[in-house]
């Protein structure tokens, strides 16, 4: 199992959106590296939502329940999109700042490529990241 961070607008479609939902496909991924870490989830992997803008914040946990396949919505087949299902709202969103604040995270995606969409955690950044959240 692998695990991912995607990053969303709340204003767009955020974690409560998802939540309502309980599943969805994630598209409007257009950078070239964010597609490609896109092709690379696998059905269940776990990914922890993101909230960008004015939040910028990690707020809850969702589960990849169909890989990679092209989007409908467009005509490039290089333009992939994956479905997504809710697993549930982490106990304490944690903040970028709070990310940053560790020097453990110093190689991670989300401090060193703040532009990019879709991203890898290692096991070592997820296990830290759920107990920074509360997580067990």
């Amino acid at each position: 199992m692998s695990y991912w961070l995607f990053k969303s607008d709340p204003d767009t479609y955020g974690f409560p959106d998802l939540q309502k939902d309980k599943r969805t496909t994630w598209d409007g991924v257009a950078n070239p590296v964010a597609l490609k870490n896109l092709r690379n989830c696998k059905k269940g992997d776990k990914v922890i939502i993101y909230h960008t803008g004015d939040e910028k914040a990690l707020m809850g946990l969702a589960e990849i329940t169909k890989e990679a396949y092209p989007d409908p919505k467009q005509k490039d087949p290089k333009m992939v999109v994956v479905d997504i299902q809710v697993l549930k709202p982490l106990s304490k969103s944690v903040t970028l700042a709070e990310v940053k604040a560790r020097k453990e995270f110093s190689d991670f995606d989300l401090v060193r490529l703040p532009r990019l969409s879709v991203m890898p955690v290692t096991e070592a950044q997820w296990k830290m990241l759920m107990q920074m959240a509360g997580e067990k």
